[in-house]
């Protein structure tokens, strides 16, 4: 079904399974901009990389060491170069999560974003985050384009709701509401 369709968001909510494996090979293989997230990002382990488009990947520091088999501490200190690591593996966009967010391309582009506010560690988060870059996918974006658009515009609608609620307390539901007013900009 990912062939009749134009983008695919997947890996939110999901348990580690087997069953992985076999849909992150197929969506891997569709036609269809591809972001992955969660329990299919260890899937690529498994599967390796044989996509029509270039995926998007969406890993927190945990998930993004077990896919280079090095540590979270790792991670930290080198998020750029551990990025770039990911990129190159599974030839995809990858974004290293953190207070300062990093975009990374195969071959060494990367770009960051120090905006947003502390409530965007909340659970479900990164979630909304997918979604985002789901729906620039959908939309025709291309997947950088995507993943750039869709980390500011996280950031700056958890910076909105921190001005409104606090920098921490709101819930990941309120982050999508902020999106509208943010896309002008």
């Amino acid at each position: 079904d990912a062939n009749k369709v134009d983008a695919v968001i997947a890996g939110p909510g999901m348990a580690q399974n087997d069953t992985c494996d076999d849909i992150a090979a197929a969506l891997l293989a569709s036609n269809a901009s591809i972001a992955l997230d969660a329990a299919l990002l260890r899937a690529l382990q498994t599967t390796g990389k044989a996509s029509a488009s270039t995926p998007v990947l969406l890993p927190h520091a945990g998930e993004l060491a077990s896919l280079l088999d090095c540590s979270e501490e790792e991670i930290e200190r080198d998020p750029i170069e551990c990025g770039l690591r990911a990129a190159d593996r599974f030839r995809a966009i990858v974004l290293v999560k953190g207070v300062k967010s990093h975009v990374v391309t195969p071959g060494g582009r990367a770009w960051h974003y120090e905006g947003g506010a502390p409530g965007l560690g909340v659970s479900g988060s990164g979630d909304v985050l997918a979604g985002i870059v789901g729906g620039l996918l959908a939309r025709g974006a291309e997947p950088l384009n995507a993943l750039l658009w869709a980390v500011w515009l996280h950031g700056e609608a958890g910076a909105a709701l921190a001005k409104k609620v606090g920098p921490i307390g709101f819930l990941a539901r309120q982050i999508s509401d902020e999106i509208p007013a943010l896309l002008p900009r």
